[in-house]
């Protein structure tokens, strides 16, 4: 051992300016193995452990990893192939709708040329009976101012002695 008061004066010199002395050695190389020993025996275990854990998650997430991509990959193929289905649904969407509004034109137009088909036989009816009327009523005005011009005309033609001859005529015909 080194004395400390041989340190202290300065008077203590070493056998090697590098190496230590030679019990240092012994005692510091058995110190040495026991520690280094021990943390073989009962830390070993568990860094193996905790390495093997960690390359076991590591594993796994870029298996995880892989998989999603796998997965990504088939859900756009998917959404690729949706998305041509899409295009030729609206295709046909679009050509039913078409074909659906043709028929609802042609029906319409069929509907509106039968509607103004009975508009129309129903004004020329209306039309024919404005005219009967009409006529009717010309021919009743007709006579009735015939009846009142014949009169007149009559009454200014006649003289007193033939209407006196027909009025006795009349009575006479009436009394038998």
């Amino acid at each position: 051992m080194i004395n400390a008061s041989l340190i202290a004066a300065g008077t203590y010199e070493s056998h090697h300016w590098l190496l230590p002395e030679t019990f240092e050695i012994i005692y510091g190389g058995i110190a040495s193995t026991l520690v280094i020993s021990a943390l073989i025996k009962f830390a070993g275990p568990i860094v193996k452990k905790s390495l093997a854990a960690r390359t076991e998650r590591i594993q796994n997430e870029i298996d995880n990893a892989r998989n999603a991509r796998t997965s990504a990959e088939a859900e756009a193929q998917e959404i690729r192939s949706a998305l041509g289905d899409i295009s030729s649904e609206r295709s046909r969407i679009l050509a039913e709708a078409d074909a659906a509004a043709a028929v609802v034109l042609s029906e319409g137009r069929a509907r509106v040329a039968t509607e103004m088909a009975d508009v129309e036989a129903k004004a020329l009816a209306d039309i024919a009976n404005a005219s009967g009327r009409v006529q009717d009523e010309l021919a009743s005005d007709i006579k009735r101012l015939a009846r009142i011009a014949s009169d007149k005309v009559i009454a200014s033609a006649m003289s007193d002695s033939v209407r006196q001859d027909l009025i006795e005529n009349f009575i006479s015909g009436v009394a038998r």
